[in-house]
């Protein structure tokens, strides 16, 4: 025979893991929203001087964000924009940590071309020069039908 506290215990670890599983946020993958499409380009680096940008305004993109130091921000060639490249689209850079925004657009002159925003150091973008770099940018899974190829 067994003490009845042998059997209130296990009757209390039964009904404690039975509470945990029920209690417990099921774990549930979200799918990815973003298709990465990867593509070379040429890259260069700006800073928000009046040399560089406007002269009236160097602290203000072409879509009208206001440029601070600090942001993850990059201006795309206008060839790009029919490529999916456009305002607020996320840009993974090989050569960089984290993701960066799209917030400005370059002059028509330039082709395949992005420019990442380097504060106002001049020198470190000065440093980085012009290079061929392979960029990945986000699109939405939902819209990929309408991007032009």
């Amino acid at each position: 025979m067994q003490p009845k506290f042998y059997s209130m215990r296990n009757l209390f670890l039964i009904t404690l893991a039975i509470c945990l599983c029920f209690s417990c946020k099921q774990y549930v993958e979200q799918e990815e929203p973003y298709h990465w499409i990867p593509l070379t380009v040429t890259a260069t680096a700006y800073n928000s001087t009046p040399g560089q940008t406007s002269f009236e305004h160097p602290k203000i993109t072409a879509w009208g964000d206001s440029i601070k130091p600090g942001v993850k921000w990059i201006a795309v060639s206008r060839d790009l924009l029919k490529k999916g490249l456009d305002y607020n689209t996320l840009v993974k850079i090989d050569t960089f940590n984290g993701v960066y925004i799209v917030k400005d657009k370059m002059h028509p002159r330039w082709r395949n071309r992005i420019d990442i925003y380097m504060d106002e150091n001049v020198k470190k973008a000065k440093a980085w020069g012009r290079r061929k770099i392979e960029i990945s940018y986000g699109v939405r899974k939902d819209t990929l039908n309408t991007i032009e190829k």
